[in-house]
């Protein structure tokens, strides 16, 4: 009965413990807890609760109103304020309200402000993590709560020789980071760069070093400052874009492609190949980024040249069976099972499904989608001479006092591909940066070996018009891999958006300053590029549209978007005819000469224009301005009309027009 009695006097009071800290690879804080006062109380020992209600919203800056629920509740102990500032806690401390108390907690401090964000996330008001390492390690930094126990009479009074109890937290861990503080540093001002220069949907950049597996530095923009998270929308910081994002990698993954064939024995770096400007593969014809092709080249020169009709030989050559054992292999449609919440496992074709159209896509890193993380991964087997190794983020876990608990060495998956044709394609990829498309990614006093990227981004129905991913992953030094780095750029705005030219330099700069702070000795007498990769926009051969019948602006549109120059003659809203017709091939550039008229308000009738490879809403809104209505079936692109183009037909007529998906595009660089 006496120990009953005593349990129904006890208040508990919940002390937190302190929570771990986290440190990057060589010691310093990146996260650490900062003590504060949070205020409690306990209801049944307030006499006027209305006016203590009054008081302490004033002092703590809370609503009146919530403050006097709080106090109303038939509960022993409630929370008034977590986590006050000293000013306040002081003012409410002078107060001196019955029934009224401050407990010490800990509040998280993120010393760098935004510094790697989405990879330390951040924790809630209960001491919980919530997003990125503070969430997957929470278990080990959160501790164990303590509690002061003291003996109150039934309606909260003071008992005369209370028994009180303080029962300590415990600690929690601390973690080490494979995080290096200053190459996060030269990844954060990358990216601002990025943002500055090209104003892109978002941007990711990973340091690794491929021999190890570790995350020497990890960014993503947008960002936020983990410590006012709540002050950001949620889509900022729910996901870690290096780990969630799915894209085409385009000519990215022509390292896979390469690494598959070379170690299957299906090509040869001395193998010849012919590039017209393009390749017939099914029913598409699938054109080289470089206007009349690469003609006669090597395989060596084809990865240089990063020519499209060359690797999608070497793919349709390699054959489904091993291509998509190569990559099941390195790791692509699988999540890497790196520390961080949230990963995503990429997108690819059932093998079962993939047609040799798709094969031939997949060379070239269209029709699979990957994660930044996926990509750096594989491509570091190809560094660390065919092992692909788990990529990790923590080197250690420590006690209070800094004694090791735990340590992380590097986790190798599988071999992936033999040491010489690692080595063989690594001296191909050495050439991409030294003779090809990669040059503007050559670091001064070590070098180079990578590739660059341009690929569409993938909307309904095919591919965005004018929206690109530039990128570029690589390593250096050439002969002897330290740092293995990629830049990926969604959606830059602007005329530039091939990879040479927007993730390249980015990724020079970022190794250059790594290999410099890490003390690596710089290669003297190396052969440098004789200049810069520069892309001219080549002179495309492509067939001039008709837009005989169309309003002049739209008509305007459709040829200036198709490539082409616009020159006008006449007074008119209407074209009533061009030069050259609609049909002809022609190159890029060529003017177009249109003739105006004002339509004939008397006549009654309209020329139905040519809709061919419009949208549905460009369609509608052609036939919507020439006094006709759209009847649309299908999705896409128009690639056929009831009426001919050329015929007239009465103002208010109802077109139908039937539209299919768009055909494979061409990937650029």
């Amino acid at each position: 009965m006496r120990a009953e009695a005593q349990e129904v006097r006890m208040r508990d009071v919940p002390v937190e413990a302190r929570r771990g800290t986290i440190y990057d690879r060589n010691g310093n804080e990146l996260v650490a807890s900062v003590s504060v006062d949070s205020a409690y109380a306990f209801p049944p020992q307030i006499k006027d609760k209305r006016d203590a209600a009054n008081k302490i919203a004033d002092v703590l800056g809370m609503d009146r109103e919530d403050v006097y629920n709080r106090l109303n509740q038939n509960v022993g102990f409630v929370w008034l304020k977590r986590r006050i500032d000293y000013e306040s806690a002081q003012r409410l401390k002078a107060l001196n309200l019955s029934g009224v108390e401050l407990v010490e907690e800990s509040r998280r401090f993120y010393r760098q402000g935004s510094l790697a964000a989405h990879v330390l996330g951040f924790a809630g008001d209960d001491n919980q993590g919530l997003t990125g390492i503070e969430s997957v390690y929470d278990r080990e930094l959160r501790g164990i709560p303590g509690r002061i126990v003291i003996e109150k009479d039934a309606v909260g009074r003071n008992i005369p020789e209370a028994l009180h109890k303080f029962i300590p937290p415990v600690p929690g861990n601390n973690l080490v980071l494979t995080i290096d503080q200053t190459i996060q540093y030269f990844v954060e001002r990358e990216l601002d760069k990025i943002m500055d220069v090209h104003h892109p949907k978002l941007a990711v950049i990973i340091v690794m070093n491929p021999k190890t597996g570790e995350i020497l530095a990890m960014g993503n923009r947008p960002t936020f400052n983990p410590g006012e998270w709540m002050k950001y929308p949620q889509s900022i910081w729910d996901h870690n874009p290096s780990i969630w994002y799915n894209y085409e990698p385009g000519s990215t993954f022509k390292i896979i492609t390469a690494a598959a064939a070379l170690e299957e024995g299906a090509v040869r770096p001395g193998d010849t190949f012919y590039d017209p400007g393009y390749i017939k593969v099914a029913d598409r014809f699938i054109r080289c980024w470089y206007d009349g092709g690469h003609g006669s080249q090597t395989f060596a020169e084809v990865a240089q040249n990063s020519c499209n009709p060359g690797f999608i030989m070497v793919g349709l050559r390699l054959g489904k069976e091993k291509f998509y054992k190569y990559i099941n292999a390195f790791g692509f449609g699988q999540r890497t099972n790196i520390s961080l919440p949230g990963e995503e496992v990429g997108i690819q074709i059932p093998q079962e499904e993939a047609t040799e159209l798709n094969i031939a896509t997949m060379s070239i890193g269209q029709s699979i989608a990957v994660t930044p993380i996926q990509l750096i991964t594989a491509a570091s087997a190809v560094a660390n001479g065919g092992v692909l190794l788990k990529p990790s983020l923590v080197k250690a876990i420590t006690d209070a006092e800094g004694k090791v608990l735990k340590e992380f060495k590097p986790e190798p998956v599988r071999q992936v591909l033999s040491k010489n044709t690692a080595r063989t394609l690594m001296e191909l990829l050495t050439d991409v940066v030294l003779k090809g498309t990669g040059r503007n990614a050559f670091v001064d006093g070590y070098g180079a070996a990578g590739k660059t990227g341009t690929a569409q981004v993938v909307d309904a129905g095919g591919y965005a018009e004018g929206k690109y991913v530039a990128s570029f992953v690589g390593f250096a030094p050439a002969d002897d891999p330290q740092v293995a780095a990629l830049v990926m750029v969604a959606e830059p705005s602007g005329p530039v958006y091939f990879g040479s030219q927007v993730a390249a330099p980015a990724f020079k700069a970022i190794v250059q300053d790594t290999l410099r702070y890490l003390k690596v000795p710089e290669r003297p007498g190396l052969e440098k590029p004789a200049s810069p990769f520069v892309i001219e926009e080549p002179k495309a051969r492509l067939i001039v549209p008709n837009v005989a019948g169309y309003p002049a602006e739209e008509g305007i549109n459709v040829l200036k978007k198709a490539g082409l120059a616009v020159q006008t003659r006449g007074q008119g809203s209407i074209i009533c005819g061009q030069v050259p017709k609609g049909g002809v091939e022609v190159l890029s550039g060529t003017t177009v000469i249109l003739d105006l008229e004002s339509p004939s308000a008397e006549s009654g009738e309209v020329t139905v224009p040519d809709l061919k490879n419009l949208t549905i809403k460009e369609a509608g809104s052609i036939l919507e301005k020439l006094g006709l209505g759209l009847n649309p079936v299908g999705t896409g692109l128009a690639v056929s009309q009831q009426a001919a183009p050329g015929s007239k037909v009465p103002k208010g007529t109802v077109i139908t027009v039937e539209f299919q998906p768009p055909a494979e595009q061409t990937l650029r660089d």
